[in-house]
């Protein structure tokens, strides 16, 4: 009897103990879930560029929506140097926890080929889409080029100067792959860099150069006012707000040429806080606030914004085509 009293005694010590150390593991669990509450603290949008430029601005109008959505602050964090190399390196050092996001432009993408960068293409993990800025290839009122065919034919046997941003930016490797489209020898494309958007605008209106290829944005209060002939889209679809403008792909040249602005986290980043980051953003960029200054550049906020998914292939994408282009321009072995 005496034997049996002390078993039971001890199943029931050794039950309510087990219970009692589950309880502890849910408590200890519980605290650890509420830990990892996303986001948790202020998330930075690393950026390159200089305040008040085209990739700060469109941070902080995204951020204006972003911020409620998210429930948390957020703020721009200008990291300048080597062609996004800077603002790569400084995220590089992060957690890769979600709080920390890139503010991305093509210029990153070619820093990442030319092999000056800490990261591979494959480390960046789309979040979503702020910009799709379509080229216009363009000229002056007074050019004697009045068609696409008519510059083409032209470029075949006579240099031309196009006035670009920087050699190997966006606008130079376009101009690059359309000439080894259309047969036109690379010599024939003079390349001359002017720093910027509003620089090549100024070079295109004084003559200093002949073509350009120029964003939508950049362009678009001197096409409007007939200073400007744009002959031609660099990409598959016409504009809808330029229906009689031609694209590339229609002369049969598949060649897509647009600035894009998005933001990316580091690969190691959780997939439920990359959906989070995508989900609040594109709500946040689907807002009027952020959809009227797409609009105020000639862009559709439905084309331009996009979310994790589409925005991770295009950047892939477009880092090929890039890298293949700068190959071609003798710029990387």
């Amino acid at each position: 009897v005496r034997m049996q009293h002390y078993s039971t005694r001890f199943l029931r010590r050794t039950v309510v103990g087990g219970l009692t150390a589950v309880a502890a593991v849910a408590l200890l669990s519980g605290v650890g879930q509420a830990a990892e509450k996303f986001p948790s603290k202020t998330i930075e949008v690393v950026t390159h560029a200089s305040a008040g430029g085209g990739t700060d601005t469109t941070a902080r109008i995204m951020m204006i929506r972003g911020r409620r959505y998210l429930k948390t602050d957020m703020v721009v964090v200008q990291k300048r140097g080597g062609g996004g190399e800077a603002a790569q390196s400084y995220a590089n050092k992060q957690p890769k926890d979600g709080h920390t996001v890139l503010a991305l432009t093509q210029t990153h993408l070619y820093t990442i080929a030319l092999g000056k960068s800490p990261l591979k293409i494959d480390d960046l993990v789309g979040v979503a889409r702020a910009m799709d800025d379509p080229t216009f290839i363009v000229v002056h009122k007074d050019s004697p080029y009045k068609t696409f065919k008519q510059l083409i034919e032209a470029q075949k046997t006579k240099a031309l100067t196009w006035a670009v941003a920087q050699i190997a930016g966006t606008e130079h490797i376009g101009a690059a792959q359309l000439a080894e489209a259309a047969g036109i020898p690379m010599k024939n494309i003079k390349a001359a860099a002017f720093g910027s958007g509003g620089k090549m605008v100024a070079a295109l209106m004084s003559k200093a150069a002949d073509v350009s290829p120029l964003n939508v944005s950049e362009s678009l209060s001197q096409i409007e006012e007939g200073v400007f002939r744009p002959l031609a889209v660099m990409g598959p679809t016409r504009l809808k707000a330029f229906p009689d403008v031609p694209t590339t792909f229609e002369h049969g040249y598949k060649v897509k040429c647009t600035t894009t602005r998005g933001y990316a986290v580091l690969k190691g980043t959780p997939q439920d806080r990359i959906d989070t980051l995508s989900k609040a953003f594109v709500k946040a960029m689907g807002h009027d606030t952020f959809g009227n200054y797409l609009k105020a550049s000639g862009l559709d906020p439905a084309e331009s914004v996009a979310g994790s998914k589409v925005w991770d292939a295009a950047l892939k994408e477009e880092y090929a085509n890039a890298a293949k282009a700068l190959k071609m321009l003798g710029l990387v072995k």
